[in-house]
């Protein structure tokens, strides 16, 4: 006779905890000697969405395991032949990431303490109600997804880690290279021509540009990545900021054509954030604006505030931005393929958006093709702490 405690019918709804991967149910296997506790438990969890297989040994189990993959194995402690406990030990040995609930009638500290230490990730004793099942299945299946999103996770990094080293690996030698090729031309001319002198050290001159700027960049988002960028959460005035940074970039518009336009309000513009941070992101975002914009084109700062946020756009008349290549825009080393003969690293947005992130704002793009370009920065607004304490009487 089953030891599950009975439950009213319920209907069967579509269940998103009942999937491990989205879009597709949680495959459960359920490995107990006793029929009436395998019925009980398959029509439990089918019930509640999963796919479910029963067996009725740990070597049965073990046998499909390899076949149904299964993300969550529910284990009888006390079965004839291969032990629940062995069971356990060499569920793990073929998948260390399956979730594993054990459930037995001889339910003692002890061996709750054994199970867990030989892998189960939960203890459940007989009897038990569906619902009791039911959660343990859930939180199971919930852990098992973080662990697996957490791998994914690691594995990107260091994919990533691997493909910067390379590109930039790549980056640093191109102009290493011309700029050797240059100055050993030169070593070998006893009278060189002043005018092809001075054009040759104007284009090593280039090139070391070019390698001060992906150094620059690489640190920088080392420095994001490590949480050494973004230090504080304090009051910054973006006015000023903003001010600040076109008046860097004036020399390079006037060589373009290029009209800068500060629209940012005169009394400030108050937002949480950090200062180095934010100077970081709109450096980007403006210097992008410059680079790919037209000659005779313009660059407009403005922002649009509410008492939570102020949403600042930087807008250019610029080349503009192909939809199909918007989704990638702001990650590492994305360069478009017609942009690419302006010189970049292809990390500037993927940085800006770190930041963002990180001061608990977002970042966006409108784009027309031969149109222009508007990236849209929200950030939190700041509230003197009077303020904020009024509000949150209110």
């Amino acid at each position: 006779m089953s030891q599950v405690a009975p439950s009213a019918p319920v209907p069967a709804p579509a269940n998103p905890d009942a999937t491990a991967v989205p879009g597709a149910p949680a495959t459960i296997i359920v490995i107990d000697d006793d029929r009436a506790m395998r019925l009980s438990c398959e029509k439990i969890l089918a019930k509640s969405g999963f796919r479910v297989q029963s067996f009725e040994s740990g070597s049965a189990g073990l046998e499909a395991v390899s076949g149904l993959k299964p993300d969550m194995a529910v284990v009888d402690l006390k079965m004839p032949g291969i032990s629940g406990m062995e069971v356990i030990a060499r569920l793990h040995e073929i998948d260390p990431q399956i979730v594993i609930v054990v459930i037995t009638g001889y339910a003692t500290i002890d061996t709750a303490v054994e199970a867990m230490k030989s892998g189960a990730y939960d203890f459940v004793p007989k009897p038990f109600s569906p619902d009791e099942l039911r959660l343990i299945v859930k939180r199971g299946l919930e852990h098992r997804r973080l662990v697996l999103e957490s791998q994914q996770a690691e594995m990107e990094r260091e994919l990533l880690r691997r493909r910067f080293v390379t590109f930039v690996s790549h980056q640093l030698q191109t102009p290493l290279v011309a700029i050797h090729q240059y100055l050993d031309v030169l070593r070998r001319l006893d009278n060189p021509d002043p005018a092809k002198l001075h054009e040759w050290l104007d284009r090593c001159l280039t090139r070391t540009d070019e390698i001060q700027a992906i150094i620059k960049d690489w640190l920088t988002l080392a420095k994001v990545e490590g949480g050494q960028l973004v230090h504080q959460r304090a009051k910054v005035d973006l006015t000023r900021t903003i001010a600040e940074i076109l008046k860097t970039y004036e020399v390079l518009a006037a060589a373009e054509r290029i009209t800068l336009e500060n629209r940012m309000p005169e009394e400030g513009c108050p937002v949480v954030g950090d200062q180095n941070g934010l100077s970081v992101l709109f450096d980007n975002l403006v210097v992008n604006a410059i680079k790919y914009n037209r000659p005779g084109g313009k660059v407009a700062v403005s922002v649009e505030r509410t008492p939570a946020e102020a949403v600042v756009s930087v807008a250019d008349t610029g080349i503009g931005i192909p939809e199909k290549y918007r989704k990638l825009l702001f990650g590492e080393f994305f360069r478009i393929q017609d942009a690419k003969k302006t010189p970049g690293t292809g990390l500037g947005l993927a940085i800006a958006k770190r930041v963002a992130s990180e001061m608990g704002g977002s970042i966006s793009v409108d784009s027309e093709v031969d149109v222009g370009s508007t990236f849209r920065v929200r950030l939190l607004a700041w509230r003197e702490p009077d303020e904020a304490q009024e509000t949150g009487r209110a």
